[in-house]
């Protein structure tokens, strides 16, 4: 019982202990002077003098509670506050990381504390220095070798993610998002979600069991999966990852979209089938009826009719497959493109090799199609013109005609003859490959190339190939960031909140903008901005920021403040998508925000039209500020801001995404030192945060 009262005891701030002293010491002062003058008045035995005792009471009494209310007062003023402020700023540059010197002007009548909290915090300051600088050199070198990794990995021509073994997404790169983010219904993947969001399971579950039972390190299980909004067919390979020994082994998932491919060998399946039923079904009548042709009388005309007609029919069935096969041609065209420049340099590089100089028309155009089976054409085929003719210089002209491209090799002399082209395109195009001629690479590009006769005496042989579009000026760059928390795969998975690692949860930091202060009446948010902190870090490339359209007018006191005019929100999407949008980005995670039951009563108030409840657990960095540095502390954002040591640009303050940035850093400048505080569960911090709640209803 008494280890409890100790404890209820420790669990108050230090001035409201001096202030229970300082009571306790003038009720006793009260009592004493009571005792003393009810003693003195029973030995005097003089009842005349009651009053004169009882007003003596009162004077001493009132002066004793004056005199202690001012020792308490100056005492608290000039020690217990002061004790609180140098507290907080020692816990900050313990554990969040602030450098700035410690200001001891509060501190004046605690003697040698004060300096010696200045010597504590600069030591610690040059020894954390130190220790970063080491660590800094390391740090560098592993960055660089991250960076090439990442670099390589963020463009490969194939999806690359990692997950846990719990299905959660560890890793991700740039192709990954264009996979199976595009498919998300505009949410794109984000660390520590499920990749079942964006895939169906059936088949990676099936494939991820395989690998499992296979006991195996070197297997690897293909399969076919779809993602869940688009529809998309996905080539995938899964291998388990090396050296995870847990009972969940995490693994690697390579993704290649092959809805194109299926759709188009479908296509050919389905050609083929028909042009097979109504070649069989003519075939089959000329047979029967050469059977009974007889063979030593002219044909009767009926039957001579009956021939005609079917070999009609299986004449027509045949030019009909033949031009479909020639549209389909189109669809497998090779995609890449290829600029015009350097499909000429690469030909340039080539002829002079063989003693031929060529000149090239430069167009600023993109070419669809497989660049270096488009040099080999043309090198092998102006090759065999320069050695025909015993030419030494060659030129290119290039023609626009719509969607193609006619290029033109040149030459003044002869006429090429298209026999002699013909067999040249019978060729191989490499002696060293000799599976591959050069017709192949006009089926490959569904096009032709014929000899020309130009004017005065020029002759060419012409080339024509689809254009992708004008090449312009160089597009700003998409971030195709990789995205990746290793960390993540170690994680202890904690269902209940209340008893999860505060570091280890996934938080949502959020901030919205307004026409104004009133939620309950007829002010609507205007922009909803938020990031994503997963492990204790927080995710560069998760942003959700938007604006959002009212459906009512933005009064000019509240752009001054935000700067979101009605101009701005126009072709804004309304609450109830952004709404959805933003419930979707904030599943499964913590809430977090400055002042939290303002923007959280905006979107509470649009539940109904939404479609969604925000029911997540909530943090208000306001109250964590509260708990850490005191109730007589300042708990604006701006603020906590500067005790922290962030800095928010002038230029970002009261945007949603500044301020959103702003109070993510502050919480995780706040965490090591709520940590530091003992409060390390998320429970622990609800039951403190709920002793401060007082904070928010002066606040709103």
């Amino acid at each position: 019982m008494n280890q409890d009262k100790t404890t209820g005891l420790a669990r108050l701030s230090l001035r409201i202990r001096v202030f229970l002293f300082f009571a306790a010491l003038a009720l006793g002062a009260v009592l004493l002077l009571s005792a003393g003058l009810v003693q003195g008045y029973a030995r005097l035995g003089a009842p005349e003098t009651l009053n004169a005792f009882v007003q003596a009471g009162l004077i001493g009494g009132f002066g004793v509670l004056g005199l202690t209310a001012a020792v308490w007062y100056l005492f608290d003023i000039n020690v217990s506050k002061p004790i609180d402020l140098l507290a907080g700023a020692l816990r900050a540059r313990a554990h969040a990381d602030v450098s700035a010197a410690i200001d001891a002007t509060p501190a004046r009548y605690l003697g040698d504390l004060a300096p010696a909290a200045q010597a504590t915090a600069l030591t610690l300051r040059e020894t954390r220095g130190a220790l970063a600088e080491a660590v800094a050199r390391e740090t560098r070198r592993l960055m660089a070798e991250k960076d090439r990794l990442a670099a390589l990995l963020s463009d490969v021509p194939v999806g690359v993610v990692l997950c846990s073994g719990d299905h959660q997404l560890v890793f991700y790169n740039g192709t990954a998002v264009t996979l199976i983010g595009a498919a998300a219904k505009g949410v794109a993947p984000g660390l520590n979600r499920k990749l079942f969001d964006y895939l169906r399971e059936g088949p990676i579950r099936h494939a991820y069991r395989r690998l499992i039972e296979a006991e195996d390190a070197d297997a690897a299980s293909d399969l076919l999966c779809a993602t869940r909004a688009g529809g998309e067919i996905l080539a995938a390979r899964m291998r388990l990852l090396p050296g995870d020994t847990q009972a969940a082994p995490g693994y690697v998932l390579t993704l290649r979209d092959v809805t194109a491919d299926l759709a188009l060998q479908a296509r050919r399946e389905a050609l083929l089938a028909e042009v097979l039923d109504r070649v069989r079904r003519p075939a089959a009548n000329l047979r029967a009826l050469l059977a009974v042709m007889p063979s030593d009388a002219p044909t009767p005309p009926a039957l001579d009719q009956a021939l005609r007609q079917e070999a009609e029919g299986l004449s027509r069935a045949v030019i009909d497959f033949a031009r479909q096969q020639e549209d389909g041609h189109a669809e497998t065209i090779p995609r890449t493109p290829m600029r015009l420049a350097d499909l000429t340099d690469g030909l340039r590089a080539r002829l002079e090799g063989r003693g031929v100089t060529l000149t090239a028309q430069d167009a600023p155009l993109l070419l669809r199609g497989d660049g270096f089976e488009v040099v080999a054409l043309l090198a092998h085929v102006a090759g065999r013109v320069a050695e025909l003719f015993g030419l030494e210089s060659l030129r290119i002209a290039v023609e626009e005609d719509g969607s193609t491209a006619l290029m033109r090799l040149c030459w003044q002399g002869p006429a090429l003859r298209v026999a002699q082209l013909e067999s040249w395109l019978d060729a191989p195009l490499d002696d060293d490959v000799p599976g591959i001629a050069a017709r192949y690479v006009l089926t490959r590009h569904a096009t032709e190339i014929w000899p020309e006769t130009l004017a005065e005496g020029n002759q060419a042989v012409c080339l024509p190939l689809h254009i992708t579009r004008r090449a312009g000026p160089r597009p700003k760059p998409i971030a195709r960031a990789v995205v990746y928390d290793f960390d993540l795969l170690g994680k202890a998975r904690n269902a209940a909140v209340a008893e999860a690692d505060l570091a280890g949860l996934t938080y949502v930091v959020f901030d919205t903008e307004t026409t104004g202060l009133l939620p309950a009446q007829d002010d609507e948010v205007v922009q909803i901005a938020a990031v994503r902190i997963v492990n204790g870090k927080r995710v560069e490339g998760e942003v959700f920021d938007t604006l959002v359209n009212p459906g009512r007018s933005i009064p000019a006191s509240s752009t001054a403040v935000h700067g979101i005019t009605e101009a701005m929100v126009v072709g804004a999407p309304d609450i109830a998508e952004v709404g959805r949008a933003f419930h979707k980005f904030a599943e499964g995670a913590v809430l977090i925000a400055h002042n939290a039951p303002f923007d959280m009563e905006f979107l509470r108030r649009k539940e109904a039209v939404i479609g969604a409840r925000f029911d997540n657990p909530i943090l208000d960095t306001v109250l964590l500020s509260a708990v850490v540095f005191g109730q007589h502390e300042v708990h604006s954002l701006d603020a906590l801001t500067h005790r922290l040591g962030i800095t928010i640009p002038e230029e970002a303050r009261h945007t949603a995404i500044g301020d959103s940035v702003a109070t993510a850093d502050a919480f995780l400048k706040l965490l090591p030192m709520l940590q530091g505080q003992g409060l390390t569960t998320f429970g622990t911090v609800l039951t403190e945060l709920r002793r401060h709640g007082r904070l928010l209803k002066d606040l709103n």
